[in-house]
């Protein structure tokens, strides 16, 4: 008999790959701890992101790999933790050290749900466990303090402005800011200078996702946006008929030509299922942003359907993320927020992926 030993238990965890990363677990020094007492294992697996689009089934193939490779064992117990991985940017640090990782969310034109899938896709993270922020950088339609059920001012300390927090996100806009009846008409330079001091200005801490909701369009103020912004990855939200993927497209050559990778595509208002007779109508098509994010060579995120609870939810700052109806627009997001989680770590991936095993046996 072999007995139970750290190097079988780790050998049998080589067969559990990583889908996104495609390297197994132990390669890309997921695996932390291995625990051995007796007949017992338990191992800790640390994940590069809480919003793991993959976590269970990672967590069940591991459980699998151990009892399939050791008869001997008879007790596994294998424990979930993640840890974010950095986007490593000298302008990023320096601007913001705290934060991780800084994602764009951005619209080819307007009318396409943009902020309504920024507000959600953060708090989902935040859902998830992530330390998340949220910043409203449509100076010109700050609309993120009503998605997000959030009214006051913002206070100042050690001369930086505090955030201000809700459903786990701390936010910044300009709304917080100015008279909500009053027109921001700023240049295209004064509007990109109030987004820089919400990140030079605003004290963040310690974050593991920034999101940026930035105002629809491809013209100079969103190019000059972009250009200011230290970003990890964009991420383009369409609808699925043909005038909004054209639109889309320019969106992905914007982020081209500044040489910020795009994450990926997410069709909003997919379909609409009738919530009295439950047929589904593709009033906008369907399928539009699959094609174009396999035209461009870059992942589709997912669908979301068009559904009244969406707007309500908006309109009441509660967004729908948080809805745990089964079946609803919320799971749909959520797993829209995984995938692009996924992208991120896919992007921040070093390429030896070693990491330390601690074994312990008892």
């Amino acid at each position: 008999m072999r007995g139970i030993t750290e190097e079988r238990v780790l050998e049998a965890l080589k067969v559990v790959r990583d889908p996104d990363l495609h390297k197994d677990i132990v390669s890309l020094g997921f695996v932390k701890t291995v625990k051995i007492d007796g007949d017992a294992v338990g191992v800790t697996i640390e994940l590069t992101t809480p919003a793991c689009p993959v976590r269970d089934e990672l967590k069940h193939a591991a459980a699998d790999a151990i009892r399939n490779a050791i008869p001997d064992v008879r007790n596994v117990a294998v424990e979930m933790t993640s840890r974010v991985t950095q986007h490593d940017h000298r302008q990023k640090t320096a601007v913001l050290p705290g934060v991780k990782n800084t994602i764009a969310v951005a619209s080819g034109k307007g009318g396409v749900g943009k902020s309504t899938v920024s507000v959600n896709l953060a708090v989902a993270l935040a859902k998830e466990g992530a330390r998340v922020g949220l910043v409203d950088a449509d100076i010109y339609g700050p609309s993120i303090p009503l998605m997000m059920g959030i009214t006051g001012r913002p206070t100042v300390h050690n001369q930086r402005l505090q955030p201000l927090e809700n459903w786990g996100v701390k936010v910044m806009s300009i709304g917080f800011l100015v008279d909500p009846m009053q027109a921001v008409i700023w240049r295209g330079p004064m509007a990109s200078g109030a987004v820089k001091q919400f990140m030079t200005d605003v004290d963040w801490g310690e974050l593991d996702y920034l999101v940026f909701d930035l105002p629809p369009g491809t013209g100079d103020i969103q190019l000059t946006l972009v250009q200011t912004l230290p970003l990890t990855g964009a991420v383009i939200v369409t609808t699925p008929q043909d005038i909004s993927l054209a639109d889309a497209r320019k969106g992905f050559v914007m982020f081209e030509k500044v040489q910020v990778p795009v994450l990926g595509l997410i069709e909003n208002m997919s379909y609409y299922v009738c919530r009295h007779c439950g047929t589904r109508e593709e009033i906008f098509d369907n399928g539009g942003g699959r094609r174009a994010a396999e035209e461009l060579g870059i992942p589709f995120l997912g669908e979301i359907p068009i559904v009244t609870s969406i707007r309500v939810s908006g309109d009441h700052g509660k967004p729908i993320v948080l809805d745990e109806a089964p079946n609803g627009p919320a799971e749909s997001i959520m797993r829209i927020a995984r995938n692009m989680a996924a992208q991120v770590s896919i992007r921040n991936a070093s390429a030896s992926g070693n990491g330390t095993v601690d074994i312990q046996l008892s």
